[in-house]
């Protein structure tokens, strides 16, 4: 039903799609399902005392990233870690004054790149394996569009930064597939088909980790809440954010179902909304969540700057 979209509606609908998702989240972000009443529609609150509209570091850090995609051609680790240590310490592109938000695992990183200036400062423990570099990780594969081997070893790589541990990487190789594949509109059987991918055979080659295999081979299909949870681990991260995508047929039901999931709901609803940004486009998305989104026009903005780069790189 979306195969025919203008790829450009589907760059917009993924860098938006984020920031709704996060700000849809936020004023419930901690909460248990059952703990507040049915979120459908934008609202204030929250352990960040959010406004309507606004978002968190889900979006900022994705924004860091794409500025820097975009300036240096290309992912550029050292650039991309300065802006995100930029964020941090001086609120670049925060929609307040200072950066809030941040997980620990993304301050372990900052703190250990400004000792030592290793870009790649990610933790690699086990235990460090949260959901923090899948809910800023569309604009990788939205550069690298038109290049889908490319497109998976630069999502990876964007999670060293600062989830090193091998589930996150892997975790964020998978959904960067996913997220080309629903910008060259592919159908959403197809994509949600065991272990898809755009390049032929790259699972076989670099295969996977288990946990992130099983929900590849659609472990979603199989669960509903409260198996399937909101929580800050990047596998149930992962795994809800797709079963509310294979769930719902549209935009606004997907969101609304992830963020009612509760607990990390910020993060749950923008990794759904990467994805199903890119496949239902903008115009899919209700006018006036759009109208509400803080800095709307500059997300816009960057998300065309992002198509523009991956066409030049295409040579198109």
């Amino acid at each position: 039903m979306t195969r025919g979209l203008d790829p450009l509606e589907r760059y917009y609908g993924s860098m938006l799609g984020l920031a709704i998702g996060d700000a849809m989240g936020a004023p419930v972000e901690g909460l248990a399902p059952g703990m507040f009443p049915k979120v459908t529609n934008f609202s204030g609150g929250g352990v960040n005392n959010i406004e309507p509209g606004e978002w968190t570091d889900d979006t900022a850090l994705a924004m860091c990233l794409a500025e820097s995609l975009v300036a240096k051609n290309g992912f550029d680790a050292p650039d991309a870690m300065d802006r995100i240590r930029q964020w941090w310490r001086a609120g670049y592109w925060s929609c307040r004054e200072i950066a809030f938000g941040i997980g620990t695992t993304t301050q372990a990183a900052i703190e250990y790149y400004e000792a030592e200036g290793a870009p790649f400062s990610g933790l690699s423990t086990e235990s460090s394996a949260s959901n923090g570099s899948l809910m800023r990780l569309a604009p990788v594969p939205l550069y690298y569009a038109e290049s889908p081997k490319d497109a998976i070893q630069f999502s990876g790589d964007s999670s060293r930064l600062t989830h090193a541990a091998r589930l996150c990487v892997d975790a964020c190789r998978y959904y960067g597939a996913l997220i080309v594949g629903a910008v060259q509109g592919v159908p959403k059987d197809e994509l949600l088909a065991p272990g898809y991918s755009p390049v032929r055979g790259v699972w076989l080659c670099q295969p996977l980790t288990g946990e992130v295999e099983n929900v590849a081979r659609g472990s979603y299909w199989e669960k509903a809440p409260p198996a399937i949870r909101g929580r800050g681990d990047v596998i149930s991260c992962m795994e809800a954010a797709l079963w509310a995508f294979a769930s719902t047929d549209n935009f606004a039901d997907g969101v609304i179902a992830a963020v009612n999931l509760g607990e990390d709901a910020d993060t749950t609803a923008a990794v759904y909304g990467q994805l199903a940004g890119a496949y239902y486009g903008i115009s899919s998305i209700p006018d006036g969540w759009r109208d509400t989104i803080l800095y709307r026009k500059k997300i816009i903005r960057l998300a065309e700057r992002l198509y523009q780069a991956s066409r030049e790189l295409a040579g198109k």
